[in-house]
């Protein structure tokens, strides 16, 4: 029974063989190329993804930089704040001294006491400055600007147009930018710049018959 079958097998292989030549093609002439790979659109489209994904990357790795050192930079800046504060008054009493004491036949331990306290004044001053604290003390005739000055009273000035700086009490001061302290002023007031009230009107956007129909002629 064994020897029968022997033969029918090494039928079936001859024919196996016959049916498949050396360099892979089958009997009816096709080529037998295994399994298939991705396509040529597939790769290019993964291709687009992996540089979008980068370009993400690489944009929030910038913006984490920036937000760090903002961070750094507000940190720095509070660290020193309520110290610069603290400095203010003596930088205030300093100037205050300077401005009391007479300029002019000085001599021997006053005139030494007065260059003391303008060393003094000078070298607090470059020491605000070194640590990005800026002073703020408008000039005579400035307009005022709410964000940097902080308006103690108004007085009529006719030298000075209205809304602008007659007179500073104090400097203020900004710390990388920020303020820390506004300028205290005294501001002149509506009627200030001429001494007819009209044209004072005109400053503020009003001509003279608005100002007149304002009038209550009823009583």
């Amino acid at each position: 029974m064994t020897e029968e079958t022997a033969p029918a097998d090494d039928m079936d292989l001859a024919a196996s063989a016959d049916g498949q030549s050396a360099d892979g093609q089958t009997a009816d002439g096709h080529t037998d190329s295994g399994p298939e790979g991705p396509s040529v659109e597939a790769l290019q489209a993964e291709i687009a993804a992996l540089k979008e994904q980068i370009l993400r990357y690489a944009a929030d790795g910038e913006n984490l930089r920036r937000r760090t050192e903002r961070e750094m930079n507000d940190a720095r800046a509070f660290a020193i704040q309520k110290f610069a504060k603290d400095l203010f008054g003596v930088s205030d009493n300093l100037s205050r001294a300077l401005q009391s004491m007479p300029r002019e036949g000085l001599e021997g331990a006053i005139q030494n006491l007065v260059l003391g306290i303008e060393m003094t004044e000078k070298e607090l001053s470059g020491a605000f400055e070194r640590n990005g604290v800026k002073r703020v003390d408008p000039a005579r005739g400035d307009k005022f600007d709410p964000h940097q000055h902080q308006a103690m009273m108004e007085q009529d000035d006719l030298e000075v147009s209205p809304g602008c700086v007659i007179q500073v009490f104090a400097p203020g001061y900004e710390l990388f930018g920020r303020v820390v302290r506004p300028a205290m002023v005294v501001v002149a007031s509506k009627a200030s710049g001429s001494a007819d009230p009209s044209a004072a009107a005109e400053a503020y956007g009003q001509t003279g018959s608005e100002a007149g129909a304002a009038v209550d002629r009823k009583a």
